[in-house]
């Protein structure tokens, strides 16, 4: 194995290990030695490859954002018909929830932290989308209501399950592999929750 190869690996399981800790098992306030031990390399090397654990986290949190908005923009560009489009944004978003059952819950923390990331929706793509879902209200899918309301709808049904996972799991004594159950079942309770037919 080569050097070059060797590094790329060993940077690769660095933010495998820290995205598992971090959305995964919730662990946000994870150490550098923490990171280091689970990944089973020396805690230098984590300084040496990403300089610091600030870093590193950001790096990861942005591969983890970055995939979120790719979902967007599937819901934005794609040819589909309106609610094939909406059905497919809602399997993606459950599927990143089963995947990385914490993420909602982190990037809320950092939006309270004030830490929050820049706007990454297109003016012409989200126009695109209002011309859309009023058009589908007109067609008599959709109730009437601001496109706002649409989306925000969409958006509270699919996150904040996920967002406040821990507080749900304590109060209505559920564990990890039920509620992996409920979000998996999701998609079908919002698209009927979201359209009329």
């Amino acid at each position: 194995m080569s050097n070059l190869s060797k590094k790329d690996h060993t940077q690769e399981l660095i933010k495998e290990t820290t995205k598992n800790l971090f959305f995964v098992q919730g662990r946000f306030a994870a150490t550098t030695q923490e990171i280091a031990d689970e990944a089973g390399v020396n805690r230098t090397l984590i300084n040496y490859y990403f300089r610091s654990r600030d870093n590193l986290v950001q790096i990861v949190f942005d591969e983890a954002h970055k995939v979120e908005k790719e979902k967007s923009e599937v819901i934005m560009r794609s040819d589909l018909s309106f609610k094939e489009k909406i059905s497919q944004f809602i399997s993606e978003s459950l599927q990143t929830s089963l995947k990385y059952p914490y993420l909602e819950t982190y990037i809320v923390s950092q939006i309270n932290n004030g830490s929050c990331h820049k706007r990454d929706v297109e003016e012409a793509d989200l126009k695109k989308l209002y011309n859309n879902i009023e058009n589908e209200m007109k067609a008599g899918n959709i109730e009437k209501m601001e496109p706002m309301q649409f989306i925000l709808n969409m958006i509270s049904l699919l996150v904040f399950p996920s967002a406040v996972r821990p507080l749900i799991m304590e109060n209505m004594m559920i564990n990890d592999k039920e509620f992996d159950r409920l979000i998996a079942d999701r998609k079908d309770i919002i698209l009927k929750m979201l359209f009329k037919n």
